[in-house]
């Protein structure tokens, strides 16, 4: 991956700390043929001038100097967390490289060394500290609290189709794909969806970088997406580099960017746009490649129309477009979905013997499931750890609805204008429940509130009442 990652970023600072002097200027020679700004000290006491004084994105020090020991920057703090240093060091000095790294340092180049070494050592800088970037983000998560597989039935037929259609349009595309909108209700799936994209797509190998914007708070919000520089706020002891920069060659994840304030919305439409973003308190531009997945639980459309999202930003995001439907209207995915939760919710608890009586199902399949995919999965752990039976029947949802209850219809199902065959759509669900059931007349007439005899008729005698 660091040597994918190896293209020197064009127009960055770097500080060549080195007493040597035809070695000092080879170095920034060739630096500069990389496109990069450089300055050029050679004492201890130059060096902590520039870096008061400057900021810079790379540092390439000798240990030895002639006013003291380079290891010393490193112990002061001299280094704003967003450089990335590299020490060299001469024959012998392998110890002392050790040490820098354990104080901060990235990398080291042993003396002497070819100049195209120099790349990759500010590359595998750059990987580290987008990795320990990652590594903190994640570690402030929280578990979603649903199992981190994708699971497609049949109500989620028309959103695969779509989604296997957005992983094509990103395979032929090398940098820069199209952003993807993620929409639906609260619990339907959209963070899944997002990290099955990246798993699936090209990026696989690269970062994934989720972050709820509905939990930022406002005045955070643009350092912990954009970075920041020390000083550049109250509190900003140190320098950060934010989730664009942590996520460069990957995905990002923007859970409820509709929460996002018009500011940041206005930063995060030219990180879309242009490709480059700035930190806070900064001066200069960074370019990052990051394909951008955003999510809403409330059609963005609607915040436009109420003047709380860009409709530029909209636009732009708009392109690629999924909407998850519901659980109440993916019909018999209920079911299917119970049954997939099921299994896994009891290897997880390294229990056996699990399954859903007739009367759960029913249960289930009444529910209106506000909460969604995530509600369901916490009835399913809820009922594996305190069920006294491995037979789930869930009677604390109440009475089983009955018979002629309207539960397994879904709500945005009407009656077709041009009219149908009642015969044949009784025929199509006697079929249908005893798929369901595995041909088990018995069980199929339970599900179908008939009795067996009239399901044998109806078997006999196809498409024609008893």
């Amino acid at each position: 991956m660091i040597a994918e990652e190896a293209a020197f970023p064009a127009g960055c600072e770097v500080l060549v700390l080195e007493d040597d002097p035809p070695l000092r200027r080879r170095l920034a020679a060739y630096l500069r043929t990389l496109k990069a700004e450089v300055m050029e000290t050679a004492t201890i006491m130059e060096g902590r001038r520039a870096l008061r004084e400057l900021r810079f994105d790379f540092a390439l020090i000798d240990l030895h100097l002639p006013d003291g020991e380079a290891l010393d920057l490193l112990r002061d703090g001299a280094f704003s967390e967003n450089t990335g240093v590299v020490v060299m060091t001469g024959f012998g000095g392998v110890k002392n490289a050790v040490e820098a790294m354990r104080l901060g340092a990235g990398d080291y180049l042993a003396k002497p060394f070819e100049l195209e070494e120099l790349p990759l050592a500010f590359a595998r800088c750059r990987y580290q500290r987008g990795a320990a970037r990652r590594d903190e983000h994640r570690a402030s998560e929280h578990a979603a609290g649903i199992a981190d597989e994708l699971f497609f039935g049949e109500g989620l037929a028309g959103v695969r189709t779509q989604l296997d259609m957005i992983l094509a349009t990103e395979r032929r595309l090398e940098r820069q794909p199209p952003s993807v909108l993620i929409e639906g209700e609260t619990g339907t799936g959209k963070s899944l969806v997002a990290r099955w994209l990246h798993r699936q797509g090209p990026r696989a190998g690269h970062p994934f970088v989720t972050i709820n914007c509905a939990a930022l708070p406002e005045t955070l919000a643009e350092s912990e997406l954009f970075g920041h520089e020390r000083g550049a706020f109250t509190s900003a002891g140190h320098a950060r580099i934010g989730l664009f920069e942590a996520a460069d060659a990957g995905t990002l994840f923007l859970d409820e960017i509709g929460m996002l304030s018009a500011a940041t919305q206005a930063k995060v439409l030219t990180a879309v746009e242009e490709g480059f973003i700035r930190r806070l308190g900064g001066t200069r531009e960074f370019q990052v490649d990051v394909r951008l997945i955003a999510a809403s639980n409330r059609p963005l459309l609607d915040l436009v129309k109420d003047d709380r999202f860009r409709e530029d930003l909209y636009h732009r995001l708009h392109l690629l477009h999924v909407t998850l439907p519901p659980l109440r209207e993916r019909g018999s995915d209920v079911l299917a979905l119970a049954r997939h939760l099921l299994e896994r919710t009891a290897q997880r608890h390294r229990l056996k013997g699990f399954s859903i009586t007739p009367e759960g199902e029913a249960r289930l399949l009444a529910q209106p499931w506000r909460g969604n995919v995530r509600e369901l999965a916490h009835e399913i752990e809820r009922a594996v750890v305190f069920s006294a039976s491995p037979k789930l029947d869930f009677a604390h949802f109440g009475s089983v609805p009955a018979a002629q209850s309207t539960a397994w219809r879904s709500p945005a199902w009407r009656l077709p204008e041009g009219g149908f065959t009642l015969d044949q759509a009784i025929d199509d669900l006697v079929a249908y429940a005893l798929r369901e059931t595995d041909q088990n007349v018995a069980a199929a007439a339970r599900r179908l509130g008939v009795s067996r005899e009239f399901l044998r008729y109806r078997l006999k005698h196809p498409k024609h009442s008893p």
